[in-house]
């Protein structure tokens, strides 16, 4: 009896195979889009920078033996990613445990290191800039300088000493006026929260702009720092929850925002990009995203979410944002290590400065189907 059940379920299992519905197709590759549908599309979410293996260019034969045999690319990684600034194609990632801005080339694709050998050694470095010229400047935390690089990464000069800065974190230049802002960020307790501003010839300082306090104008622990297209200075007021904007000469213009949970207030923000159009974006720790506004305040689109697992437009802890000439956005999490980049709807995949990397990997991908 136990042998005749046995083959009945023996020749059931076929016949119940052949009623199945065949298995579903997967679905269609879908854009990451922002915001979503049925809204306007305003940027779409590009790629997540993790490791220089990107940055190389695949022939056919290399990548359809990768894709039959399943190896891996081995490049360099991050340790602990800071900021992020991208200039003419390159991006330059500062990172404090490697002691180093990795620099990724991406119309040479090549990939190389600055601040590794003397003169231009990095110790600890922290926020990254580029001026007009992409030339790059970079905080050295504990040497308590700003190094300017060429874009190629040669050392060009030195600002700053142990004397002029408490706890300088961030920096900014105007290759227009001539002269490198500098955030002081201070100790908690201490009363030394500023922008140092210096002569980018001469390395003189020239003055300061803000001190500490709540009152229009006052800073509390400032985080970060940029140049908008306008000219003026905005300045991340971390302690105070809100963005403050100068004159380059330090007179006080305007501030907007203010501590919450809501869109378009702030919890913990971090870093702060300007835009060709005079947009604002703001990367927040606390929310897992950056908020965009126009320049006088208004949010006008909010990307990402702050998740315990990895993943396109997911964070833990946002830092350094930058936005590049052709509208690209830029975000390093120091949680994850990666920078994930945008790309604004207006700009076609193989466009702009980074488009050589997508058509080359398009056209690798279509010539092992």
């Amino acid at each position: 009896m136990q042998m005749k059940k046995l083959l009945t379920i023996f020749f059931l299992i076929p016949l119940l195979y052949a009623c199945a519905a065949p298995p579903e197709a997967p679905p269609p590759k879908v854009d990451l889009v922002f915001p979503p549908p049925p809204e306007q599309p305003r940027f779409y979410f590009e790629n997540s920078l993790i490791s220089s293996a990107q940055i190389y260019r695949e022939d056919k034969d290399k990548r359809l033996r990768r894709l039959l045999t399943g190896e891996t690319e081995q490049g360099v990684g991050f340790s602990k990613p800071f900021d992020v600034a991208a200039c003419g194609g390159r991006i330059y990632v500062s990172d404090s445990v490697r002691r180093v801005v990795m620099a990724f080339d991406v119309p040479g694709a090549r990939y190389f290191e600055i601040g590794v050998d003397e003169p231009g050694a990095l110790i600890k470095p922290l926020g990254v800039n580029t001026d007009a010229d992409c030339n790059l400047y970079v905080v050295d935390a504990t040497a308590k300088r700003i190094n300017v690089y060429a874009p190629d990464g040669q050392f060009q000069y030195a600002v700053g000493g142990q004397a002029l800065f408490e706890r300088a974190s961030h920096v900014a230049a105007s290759s227009k006026t001539g002269r490198i802002f500098v955030v002081d960020t201070g100790a908690v307790t201490g009363s030394a929260h500023r922008i140092r501003v210096f002569a980018m010839q001469t390395g003189e300082h020239l003055f300061d702009i803000g001190k500490r306090g709540r009152e229009p104008g006052a800073l509390n622990l400032p985080r970060d720092i940029e140049i908008g297209h306008d000219g003026l200075v905005y300045v991340v007021d971390g302690g105070n929850f809100r963005i403050q904007v100068f004159e380059q000469d330090g007179r006080f213009v305007k501030s907007f925002g203010s501590v919450g949970r809501q869109f378009g207030q702030f919890a913990r923000p971090k870093g702060i990009a300007a835009d060709a159009n005079g947009n604002l974006y703001v990367s927040d720790a606390s929310h897992g995203n950056f908020q965009i506004f126009d320049n006088e305040g208004r949010l006008l689109l909010f990307i990402g979410d702050r998740k315990a697992t990895d993943g396109p437009a997911k964070y833990m802890l946002p830092a350094g944002i930058d936005v590049d000439g052709d509208g690209r956005v830029y975000m390093v999490d120091q949680f994850f290590r990666k920078v994930d980049i945008y790309r604004p709807a207006a700009l076609a995949k193989t466009g702009g400065a980074l488009g050589a990397w997508y058509a080359a990997t398009d056209n690798a991908t279509a010539a092992v189907k």
